[in-house]
């Protein structure tokens, strides 16, 4: 059951001004709503992150039968001791005379897992337990395409787009080890972190950062077309990578929920304490600070989606993953619109959320699929009749 409560309102800054004209939006409101899901949920950044250093370490022109030439970038951060190598696999379409747009994406288990092609460099970075017995944390041969129904390379390819993707744990890995380890480690020291310091979210959304950079250096790509997609907890951190960074053209989140793009006042399924309980190395600890008592944010998910107009955003949730709250992640859409309309991007998502497998709206758009938490052949086809509509002329 779903208590009563009100939202804060995108177009009324925090002094209580109404917010009429775009500029007025675009050099006063925005940044103050991100300046408060900095301070408040995500973290900020350190000012002292290095800038990164791209060097290629293999590349196949023939790759997948001839369809594709594959490329392995390590991203470096020569002038940080100890800072993580990030690996980024990107795949580029042959018999493509024009440079490609492209989805970037962060993956659970690393890059070999998204696909069967032997040249992929199996991962040597910390893995999470792959389930009962699972004690090593570490990438087997055996796991080699393990998470390729998630990752359509061949369609993807085949439809005009490169695809680069990154293992999420080369950046951070994910269990609480009050931040010692990852780009944390390397970054913060003990005495420098505070309440409102990163968490993994925001260092995993840094990182997505640091390979769309990468993905700038790479002639194939047009770098002006990359389009950002995560699922579940990288639903999260695509949401924040899109609205921290707006050379992100395009924005997907896939059943991202709490913390994501479901709204935290609605506390349905994962509430913000128990997110914060399972996983407190997500969010600054700010955060903790609305355990059951979301009515006191500040902000609210809507206004995370928001942060990335006028550029278009697609929130898909599915039937089986009330954890994640569809409707909320539905409302979190709907309420967002009085921001794109200001920016005249209008999406024209209707008042209730559509029957499943139904996609609506246009700028800001959003299905429920028929299924479970998952990323499926399905959403991507829609992602990328998405990405064709506003990609292509």
């Amino acid at each position: 059951m779903v208590s009563q409560y009100t939202l804060p309102d995108p177009l009324v800054s925090t002094s209580g001004d109404p917010i009429t004209q775009p500029h007025i939006w675009i050099r006063s409101r925005r940044p103050e709503l991100l300046n408060v899901f900095a301070s408040e949920v995500y973290g900020h950044l350190p000012e002292n992150l290095p800038s990164p250093k791209f060097n290629v370490t293999s590349s196949n022109q023939n790759a997948l039968d001839g369809a594709a030439a594959r490329h392995e970038l390590e991203i470096s951060f020569p002038k940080l001791a100890n800072a993580p190598t990030l690996q980024l696999l990107v795949y580029t379409p042959n018999n493509r005379t024009h440079r490609v747009p492209a989805f970037l994406g962060l993956n659970f288990r690393g890059n070999h897992t998204i696909h069967s092609d032997p040249g992929i460099t199996l991962s040597t970075a910390w893995m999470r337990p792959n389930g009962p017995g699972d004690v090593e944390n570490r990438a087997t041969e055996k796991s080699r395409g393990k998470s390729k129904e998630r990752w359509p390379v061949e369609r993807i390819l085949d439809r005009g787009y490169a695809l680069a993707t990154l293992y999420y744990g080369d950046i951070d890995p994910d269990f609480d080890d009050q931040f010692q380890n990852g780009i944390h480690g390397a970054v913060d020291a003990p005495t420098d972190r505070h309440a409102s310091s990163w968490g993994s979210i925001a260092a995993w959304a840094w990182g997505l950062r640091c390979a769309l950079d990468a993905l700038e250096s790479l002639p194939a790509i047009d770098s002006s077309k990359v389009a950002v997609l995560g699922h579940s907890r990288l639903g999260k951190t695509a949401l924040w990578a899109g609205a921290t960074d707006p050379r992100f053209a395009l924005v997907i989140s896939n059943n991202s929920g709490c913390g994501g793009a479901a709204l935290s006042r609605r506390a349905f399924g994962e509430t913000v304490a128990r997110i914060n309980t399972s996983f407190p190395h997500w969010f600054c600890d700010n955060f903790q600070k609305y355990n059951d008592n979301e009515n006191t944010l500040p902000v609210d998910q809507h206004q995370l989606i928001t942060l990335i107009a006028p550029r278009p955003v697609y929130i898909a949730s599915a039937t089986e993953d009330q954890w994640a709250d569809p409707k909320g992640e539905f409302l979190s859409a709907k309420y967002a619109e009085p921001v794109y309309q200001l920016l005249n991007e209008p999406s024209n998502l209707p008042d209730t959320p559509p029957p499943p497998d139904s996609p609506v709206g246009q700028s800001i758009r959003y299905h429920l699929r028929t299924g479970k938490h998952d990323l499926t052949e399905y959403d991507w086809e829609q992602y990328l009749n998405f990405a064709d509509f506003h990609f292509k002329e």
